[in-house]
């Protein structure tokens, strides 16, 4: 069941296409990666999908219900973290999200359990301490658990560990997954690629408003003929294809089947012997960088 559907979806800024003919579906419990260089149109299609900015045209629909007809009720179900989240700094953490429960009319005892499952749940131990005097880290989990407050059945998540330590966002990140693994459909973008292909289910590659590649890690790299095979193989005679001697033996390298068969067909011709293959496949940051040129 698809929980996000987005079709022909387009932005346009003072003639400015920020966004351009996005289409794409997201199901209930999954975790949806969108990454692309500075400039692609990440933050504003999760802005849309978020209700914060119209698109020029195109549509979404969630749970089956229109954003345009249904804006409120569809905001009730969701939780947004914008990249950059200004927090009231002079309240503590308590304070603060108490204050965005009362927001969302949630009691104040159903609140207060909330909160402090929330700050448990992300390891914030500051309750005492205001949030002007908390480190970025600190603050950023003050901002997820605000997102959170509300038990939100999808969340959107805009640069989740943008500038934080590796031990701080290695935790997010675990958190997030944990999320996932709950029933939440969580949206995020994130520049970190090797945590967007350990977290995701499915990645949705962005370049100048537009989808370069999307689906499964498997598929992307299908679509990109990223997987590339590795032969090495021993033989008496001169090689008439481009390959480099290791360790006595010729290693030979192609990401194209039909190449592969010629190789491994040519070093059986000649008398030759297959001593190991390998299918090699490259990481998300690898697949990015050729994508991007």
């Amino acid at each position: 069941m698809n929980e996000i559907s987005v079709s022909g979806l387009r932005k346009e800024y003072d003639g400015h296409t920020a966004v351009d003919s996005l289409d794409f579906d997201i199901k209930k419990g999954e975790i949806f990666g969108i990454v692309g260089p500075n400039g692609a149109g990440k933050t504003t299609t999760l802005k849309m999908l978020s209700g914060l900015i119209v698109p020029t045209q195109g549509s979404i629909t969630i749970q089956g219900m229109d954003y345009k007809k249904n804006a409120k009720k569809i905001k009730q179900k969701l939780g947004f973290l914008p990249e950059e989240s200004p927090l009231y700094e002079g309240m503590t953490a308590d304070d603060y999200l108490m204050f965005f429960s009362e927001i969302y009319g949630i009691k104040k005892s159903e609140a207060s359990a909330r909160i402090k499952e929330l700050l448990t749940a992300l390891r914030l131990d500051a309750r005492d301490k205001k949030i002007g005097e908390m480190s970025k880290g600190m603050q950023r989990k003050v901002a997820i658990a605000r997102a959170l407050i509300n038990d939100p059945e999808y969340l959107v998540l805009d640069e989740m560990t943008s500038g934080l330590d590796p031990t701080t966002s290695k935790y997010l990140a675990d958190f997030v997954a944990d999320l996932g693994k709950h029933g939440k459909t969580i949206v995020f973008s994130a520049h970190n690629l090797y945590q967007v292909e350990s977290l995701c289910d499915r990645v949705l590659i962005m370049n100048a408003g537009r989808e370069v590649a999307g689906g499964t890690m498997a598929e992307i790299k299908k679509s990109c003929s990223a997987v590339e095979y590795v032969i090495e193989f021993s033989v008496d005679v001169e090689v008439d294809f481009e390959a480099v001697r290791k360790n006595g033996h010729f290693m030979a390298r192609t990401n194209d089947l039909e190449e592969f068969n010629r190789i491994t067909g040519w070093v059986a011709k000649h008398n030759g012997k297959i001593v190991d293959i390998k299918t090699v496949e490259p990481s998300l940051e690898e697949i990015f960088l050729k994508l991007m040129g």
